[in-house]
């Protein structure tokens, strides 16, 4: 094609070309250089390095052998010596490039086929990158096209300038398409492939749902209203949270629209799934009651360090509160970032009654002393023997029933407690293999030491190489749902902070770092004289 023709059909066929792929006539033209060198050199030998050149203006053709001046040449096609340089050029070097004219050369039926495949696969090429780095930066929008094909559910949509595929699980539930069919979606990821660069598309996509509403609700494109988060069961229900950085204008009012024209729209495109829109609040509490709605919560009781809050609700209100397969309490618990337990008023009460029944029988048995004294501990809040025996004498001598002699005798018997029990731990960390070197390092009980033993930890070097997580456990969404790992000493109390500072102790008693400096105190002004 292009390259049998004569200069000036050459950059027409060039510019026609670019124009109809959208490309830089450049890349074209580069092309077709290459078609020409490669055709050139089928025509002067394949050891030999020959350049084309293409005037952009002219369309003249330039063929050219390069070698290389060097002072003993090793092979003929690519270098030649010095002497023969200076006949080309007096002024020739050591290590320069001399460029021989060669005569143009006729192109024949072969030739030509060659020269059109390298052409059409660098156009190719060009148009793959071209299309690629257009649409790399779009990820996070919605696009609109038109069905190419199904393909066993999957569904191939044209674009305009491109191919986009829609796997058949990011297409909503009982959602069909056919040929010609217009359908809008999310560009969730571009990949470069070997095929081209290949664009994937989702209508389940939790954005999808937030970036229709940014092109139904003018305060959420304008910045006004922003959606804080967004929770999904694709087809079926589906709730967000928003906030106004505006305290005069309603964000779910903003969000609902008149007669619930907004959010309708939405639900419409979103083939009927319902959206519960929820203020975000900065106070957990209040926003996992709201993500709870339309269940009314009773009591909320929050576990900073393991992020769980427990819900309380009406015995009445469980059925809601949990939703159908347990939907609601799901959803709220991906919008909110909260790991949800909910408990009736009832099994609440349950629980307490057993909390203190567990109490008041450690205090029997711990201190050996009548129920009645053991249930009066336990109704003043003292939750574990540790408690009762480093709390202030004065203190435990107030509570009524129990004078000074009762409070001194309950702290000595639970102090005894307490050795007996450490005791036990340090024969049982023996047994598992803990190093003493472990119970050396600050803030580590007997207790925790036999619990690191079981976790795995038995030198002081498995200790400093432990992360807080490992100590105090973790939460990770597994399939769309949060799950709570435990951690070694999570059983035990241990807070992040301590689990931090534990570790932090074990590193420098094992040399891994130094003893952070101690803050300089700073001197007393002298008093003037």
């Amino acid at each position: 094609m292009a390259v049998s023709a004569n200069r000036l059909e050459l950059l027409q066929i060039a510019d026609a070309v670019a124009r109809e792929k959208s490309i830089d006539k450049q890349i074209v033209i580069s092309a077709m250089e290459e078609a020409i060198m490669k055709a050139a050199k089928s025509r002067y030998g394949q050891e030999n390095e020959i350049t084309a050149e293409i005037d952009p203006k002219t369309g003249e053709t330039k063929l050219n052998r390069k070698r290389s001046v060097v002072d003993k040449v090793e092979n003929d096609a690519t270098e030649i010596t010095l002497e023969e340089a200076l006949n080309h050029n007096p002024a020739a070097e050591v290590g320069d490039v001399i460029l021989d004219p060669l005569p143009p050369i006729d192109f024949g039926r072969i030739a030509t086929q060659a020269a059109k495949q390298v052409i059409f696969q660098k156009v190719r090429d060009a148009e793959r990158e071209k299309q690629f780095e257009e649409y790399k930066d779009r990820v996070g929008e919605i696009v609109h096209g038109t069905v190419k094909r199904v393909e066993y559910g999957n569904v191939v949509v044209d674009l305009g300038r491109g191919e986009a595929f829609v796997r058949r699980d990011e297409l909503l539930p009982r959602e069909t398409f056919r040929t010609g069919d217009r359908i809008r979606a999310y560009i969730y990821d571009v990949r470069r492939e070997a095929r081209g660069p290949q664009i994937f598309l989702s209508r389940t996509h939790t954005q999808f749902m937030a970036k229709l509403f940014a092109q139904e609700v003018p305060e959420i494109y304008d910045g006004i209203v922003e959606i804080r988060s967004v929770a999904r069961d694709p087809g079926s229900r589906a709730k967000i949270a928003v906030i106004s950085k505006d305290s005069s204008i309603d964000p779910v009012g903003a969000c609902v629209g008149m007669r619930g024209s907004r959010v309708q729209a939405v639900v419409q495109e979103l083939q009927g799934e319902k959206i519960d829109i929820i203020p975000w609040s900065q106070d957990a509490a209040n926003f996992v009651v709201n993500a709870l709605a339309p269940a009314e919560v009773s009591k909320v009781v929050l576990d900073d360090d393991a992020h769980r809050i427990e819900v309380v609700v009406g015995d009445d209100q469980l059925s809601l509160a949990i939703g159908r397969r347990g939907q609601n309490v799901r959803l709220a618990s991906q919008l909110t970032g909260w790991q949800i337990d909910i408990l009736t008023e009832a099994e609440e009460s349950e629980r307490r009654q057993e909390q203190f029944r567990k109490r008041t029988d450690l205090f029997m048995t711990a201190l050996d002393v009548d129920e009645t004294l053991a249930q009066l501990l336990a109704s003043e809040n003292f939750s574990a023997v540790e408690d009762l025996a480093y709390v202030v004498t004065e203190e435990l001598a107030e509570i009524q029933g129990i004078g000074e002699e009762t409070a001194s005798e309950l702290q000595r018997r639970a102090l005894e407690y307490l050795e007996r029990q450490n005791e036990a731990f340090d024969t049982k960390r023996r047994e598992l293999g803990v190093d003493d070197a472990i119970l050396q390092v600050e803030g580590v009980t007997p207790a925790m030491a036999v619990a690191l033993g079981e976790g795995g930890v038995k030198t002081l070097e498995d200790l400093a190489g432990c992360a807080t997580d490992d100590l105090v456990g973790w939460n990770e969404t597994v399939n769309g749902e949060r799950k709570r790992f435990a951690g070694m000493l999570e059983s035990l109390g241990v807070t992040a902070d301590d689990a931090n500072a534990i570790i932090m102790a074990a590193r420098v008693a094992a040399g891994w770092v130094e003893a952070p400096a101690a803050p300089a105190e700073t001197a007393a002004p002298e008093a003037d004289a």
